[in-house]
Parts: structure tokens; sequence; C-alpha cells
């Protein structure tokens, strides 16, 4: 396997992975874009999106799995993460079909 290691902090982390949400239906809203700025500065953002613009699905899964384990997420925390992600998958509209297969990957994922 290929290295799949960052030097994120935790705030960088969640925003990868909000970016990471937010492109399951190849359309990032400005609504979206302006909470994963609540985590991050401008710099930050451009340096994560233009880091998942290369990553495939798979490395982006491996970046999330490194870092879950990384930062010690309980099962609290990833309950927790969750619903957060939920909440920010709706900051559009709806939670659409593309999300909400997600969602579901993501539960397997944290499982």
């Amino acid at each position: 396997m290929e290295n799949v290691s960052t030097d994120w902090t935790k705030a960088e982390f969640k925003a990868y992975l909000l970016t990471y949400a937010a492109r399951c239906n190849f359309f990032e809203s400005e609504e979206e874009k302006e909470l994963i700025l609540s985590y991050v500065n401008q710099d930050q953002y451009k340096k994560i999106h233009k880091e998942i613009e290369h990553d495939n699905d798979y490395r982006s899964i491996q970046k999330i799995m490194y870092n879950l384990e990384k930062f010690n997420y309980s099962k609290d925390d990833l309950e927790h993460l969750m619903t957060e992600i939920k909440q920010f998958l709706k900051v559009d509209g709806n939670i659409d079909a593309e999300e909400e297969n997600l969602l579901i990957g993501l539960r397997h994922l944290f499982a």
C-alpha cells in the first residue's frame, strides 16, 4: 500500500472529509464551501481542494481511515462526526442519492 500519512491538523482533516462528502455528487455548493471555510482558512481550503482533486476514491478513503486512527476517534466521536456530516450535506437542501450512498459508505468505514 502506498503511503497515505498526512500532517493535517484535526480541523484540516475535517475540512478534507467534508470536501470529500461535498464532492460525492460532483457539485460543491456555496453553502458547503462556506461551512468548510468555518474550519480552515482560505489557504488551507485551497491546499485541501488541490489535494483531493488529485486523490482517487481509494486514496481518499485510505487518508480518512489513517486520520481517524491518528486522531483516535472514539465510538461517540464517530457518531458525532456522522451527525455533522449528515447536517453538512443537508445545508444545500435535501440529501440526494449520491450523498445517501456516501453516508452508507462512511457508516461502514466508521464501524
